[in-house]
């Protein structure tokens, strides 16, 4: 299943909230779509799963325009939108029969509501009321709903708003294994998530996409003046040495035994400083190269 967004515009009023965007996300692909708060997230997954209607443009899953084969299309999709509507009087295990019976599962339920039960780790709050549980675990409830017809397709926005540390990184677990097999287009404001996860992102910003690449791609993209280097070593060099190395602009001591070495962007000095290191005697303990952040790059394109 593939997820196709083909030149979408949205007003809302007079205010144009999508303007002409364009991307896709292949099967078995998981795509962070992040952006600053009002930048159309939101409002780009209502309409890849038909809850909102394009000025212009369409929308296609697996090939398929969702405004024409709605119904067939949504029972390829599951999704969790930011704000989880669950029934907070119902129980949990009450919950996910009454979404299976929604979903039309018929004599299949009763089998999918304890699958979906032991992936999502809820086998010890079945039995609780929805409105007792923690955001954590209502967060589950919300995920196991979106996963219980076993959609080849997953839109999530905000998936671990709200949760603490040890719970994201339980959902985050959760989604990375479940995208083994599906198509997962993810919303968050955690860059780490999207470092530890999410194979592309796509970035917009007031309504245009301003970035479409594969992490490390556009984490590479914007590129310093300067290659920096950390380089350890078995023992300190002399500085004066080290400022030697052919094609180095800079040299830094950040610690015992450790350097900052940089050379413009261009050259790479690593295999200079490999030999350095051999004429000199010395062991190299460990090297590598200083990327930058996705939160910087994020920073940049949206600022």
């Amino acid at each position: 299943m593939s997820i196709e967004v083909q030149h979408i515009t949205k007003y809302f009023g007079s205010q144009r909230v999508l303007s002409d965007i364009s991307f896709s996300v292949k099967a078995g692909e998981i795509a962070g779509f992040i952006g600053p708060n009002g930048a159309g997230k939101s409002t780009t997954m209502k309409i890849i799963c038909g809850l909102l209607a394009p000025d212009q443009g369409t929308v296609r899953i697996n090939q398929q325009p969702v405004d024409q084969n709605a119904e067939e299309v949504r029972r390829s999709l599951g999704y969790l939108p930011e704000i989880n509507p669950l029934y907070p009087e119902m129980y949990v295990r009450e919950y996910l029969q009454y979404v299976a019976g929604l979903y039309g599962l018929g004599l299949k339920s009763a089998a999918k509501v304890k699958d979906i039960i032991d992936l999502t780790g809820l086998e010890a709050e079945k039995r609780k009321k929805i409105g007792s549980l923690s955001k954590g675990y209502r967060q589950r409830v919300g995920l196991a709903q979106a996963l219980l017809h076993d959609p080849a397709v997953l839109i999530l926005d905000e998936p671990t708003s709200g949760l603490d540390p040890n719970q994201i990184i339980e959902i985050r677990n959760l989604i990375k294994e479940t995208g083994k097999n599906k198509t997962i287009l993810l919303s968050t404001h955690i860059m780490q998530e999207v470092e530890a996860i999410c194979d592309r992102v796509i970035i917009i910003n007031k309504g245009v996409i301003v970035a479409d690449s594969i992490t490390r791609q556009l984490q590479n993209k914007e590129k310093d003046p300067f290659l920096t280097i950390f380089v350890e070593f078995n023992d300190d060099p002399p500085k004066e040495k080290m400022e030697r190395i052919p094609g180095v602009e800079k040299i830094m001591k950040v610690k015992e035994k450790t350097w900052l070495v940089q050379s413009v962007a261009s050259e790479d000095i690593r295999p200079a400083i490999f030999s350095f290191a051999v004429e000199n005697n010395l062991v190299v303990l460990s090297m590598h190269k200083q990327e930058k952040k996705l939160e910087e790059v994020f920073r940049e394109l949206t600022n």
